[in-house]
């Protein structure tokens, strides 16, 4: 049985299609992301960016180099759309990416990290042996057919990252609706439909359709008798998403998964009509099988582990935002919070207040008040540039309070806490967090 899944080969029309969608969308993100200011904002502007803890080093590209790097980001997509130095291409991209994901989080989104992993799994696909310029310049990488892994791998993702996200969503303030009227509400001016996303009813329908669309998106999709209704209502679901939230390509990136869904046969004919079929469907066992069954199988425990590990985290992850991230978490809180900053010299004893403006974008401002790792890693960003002056400090983070949809402002922060003096703990709860008090 997993031979016959794993290893029987099947015509690679989707693998095809996808490469030449999945390449003209990540050249539209980093060209779009270059047109719409975005790169400029988060990446040039900035004196200091809130990059992943530990990824410090990363700071040296900041500033103007970055309008290059992501138009050989975008060049590269292009070239992996038209399957040119796909190998090159796809990796350089992937490296790329993945540091420029690595370089600030004031912008994070999921999507972003999903694009990670994907771009990761066609380093390894052969994703250029149809209708691609690689085969023209070399005949002899030509074929029609794929091992059955590479369309399984992508599924059983594509199941993880929508499972994940249907179950985050079955909390409080999701079942009452509550969270989507605070995301409609910078909707309103929206037109036509801005008004009606102000209703409860229309919140009720998005909240409902939220979980179930999640949760049973991928059955109805495999499910030939389901499939073309799951198909449609896909479409409308993320161009929904696409007007309503304006997140990038992922709406468009999430309808292209869906040629893994249908029969390759069908997918050739709408697509590829003069290409050759393949319906051998004969299992060949390949020499790296039980290498690939070991590290795919480690792969895929890690992403069903890791959305977990926040419940062995003390306390409640919408509190503490420990355990969050790569979690597939998505449009769950609002979070807002107020906070300044102490900085005690310890051989003189005089502080003062930290004046966020010189430092910090609007936006950065909003993220540093409300959430612990970025309140941490300005922290120790003070703590560094007053030793460069010679002075040797403790930082403070005083009057930290956060709102956590639309709740009152509670403390947050431990004002005694030397936040420039503990360490980060990415497994573990951080003690200078006051306890929550989400359940009052």
């Amino acid at each position: 049985m997993l031979n016959r899944f794993l290893f029987a080969r099947i015509d690679n029309s989707p693998l095809i299609i996808f490469r030449i969608f999945f390449g003209f969308l990540i050249a539209a993100e980093c060209y779009g992301a270059l047109m719409t200011g975005w790169v400029r904002r988060n990446l040039v502007d900035p004196e200091f960016t809130f990059n992943f803890i530990g990824f410090d080093f990363l700071q040296v590209l900041q500033g103007t180099p970055m309008y290059a790097y992501f138009f050989i980001m975008g060049t590269l997509g292009i070239c992996v759309a038209l399957g040119y130095k796909y190998r090159f291409s796809m990796i350089a991209f992937t490296i790329l990416w993945t540091g420029a994901y690595l370089m600030q989080k004031t912008s994070y989104n999921n999507h972003y990290y999903l694009l990670i992993l994907i771009s990761s799994f066609m380093c390894l696909v052969p994703a250029n042996r149809s209708h691609a310029i690689d085969v023209r310049q070399n005949p002899s990488l030509k074929t029609d057919r794929m091992f059955g892994w590479v369309k399984w791998a992508v599924v059983l993702q594509l199941f993880i990252v929508y499972t994940y996200a249907s179950i985050a969503k079955w909390y409080g303030d999701w079942t009452d609706f509550g969270i989507i009227k605070i995301l409609m509400q910078d909707k309103a001016d929206y037109y036509i439909i801005g008004g009606l996303l102000q209703e409860r009813w229309a919140h009720s329908i998005i909240g409902v359709v939220g979980i179930l669309f999640d949760l049973l998106i991928v059955p109805a999709l495999l499910w030939k008798p389901t499939r073309k209704a799951a198909f449609f209502f896909s479409i409308f679901f993320h161009l929904f998403n696409s007007i309503v939230f304006q997140i990038g390509i992922f709406p468009f990136l999430s309808l292209a998964f869906s040629v893994f869904f249908f029969e390759p046969e069908t997918i050739r004919r709408i697509f590829f009509k003069k290409k050759t079929p393949y319906v051998s469907n004969k299992i060949e066992i390949p020499s790296y099988k039980n290498l690939l069954l070991l590290l795919g199988g480690i792969y895929f425990l890690v992403q069903v582990l890791l959305p977990l590990r926040h419940h062995i985290i003390k306390d409640n992850v919408l509190w503490t935002e420990e355990g969050h991230r790569l979690s597939w978490r998505m449009m769950l809180r609002s979070r807002a919070g107020t906070i300044q900053f102490k900085v005690i010299n310890r051989e003189t004893g005089t502080s003062e207040f930290v004046k966020l403006n010189d430092y910090l974008s609007k936006k950065q401002k909003r993220r540093l008040a409300a959430y612990p790792d970025f309140i941490w890693q300005f922290a120790q960003h003070l703590k560094k540039e007053f030793a460069e002056k010679g002075e040797d400090v403790s930082v403070h983070a005083i009057n930290s309070k956060v709102s956590i949809n639309g709740r009152p402002y509670r403390a947050f922060i431990n004002p005694e806490t030397d936040l420039a003096s503990v360490p980060w703990e990415p497994l573990r709860h951080h003690e200078w967090i006051f306890p929550s008090s989400l359940e009052d």
